[in-house]
């Protein structure tokens, strides 16, 4: 493999991993859609060289580039794709319901975290 494909592939991830950790909807959009370039690189480089295509009669088995990564390519990319619409279209509800695009924190989960991590020391001192 290639050192500048190997890097592109990392910065590629590092950049979507740190950019799903924002708080902002089109930050986390734009991460996804830095993560589904990013194995769609992989993939074609796992690939290995390029060869002859892979029809049968064509050429002699070992000269001819593997059709997986090829395939499993372009299922990474509908899927990249119609996960990418997808965000977008919450993304757009957001922007409608609150005005802006900031995921905001969810008092039910609070109080869930809240309920699962026990009582606390101000709850013992009442009950007794």
């Amino acid at each position: 493999m290639n050192a500048a494909l190997l890097l592109a592939i990392g910065g590629l991830t590092a950049v979507g991993l740190y950019l799903l950790t924002s708080r902002s909807l089109s930050r986390i959009v734009i991460g996804y859609s830095l993560l589904g370039h990013a194995t769609v690189v992989a993939l074609i480089t796992a690939g290995g060289p390029a060869g002859w295509p892979p029809i049968a009669g064509g050429a002699a088995p070992e000269d001819m580039s593997n059709p997986l990564p090829q395939a499993l390519t372009l299922t990474a990319i509908v899927i990249s794709f119609g996960l990418t619409l997808f965000l977008l279209a919450l993304a757009r509800r957001q922007r409608t319901l609150s005005g802006d695009d900031l995921v905001e924190d969810d008092l039910e989960d609070r109080r869930i975290a809240a309920v699962e991590s026990g009582p606390t020391e101000t709850e013992d001192s009442v009950a007794t």
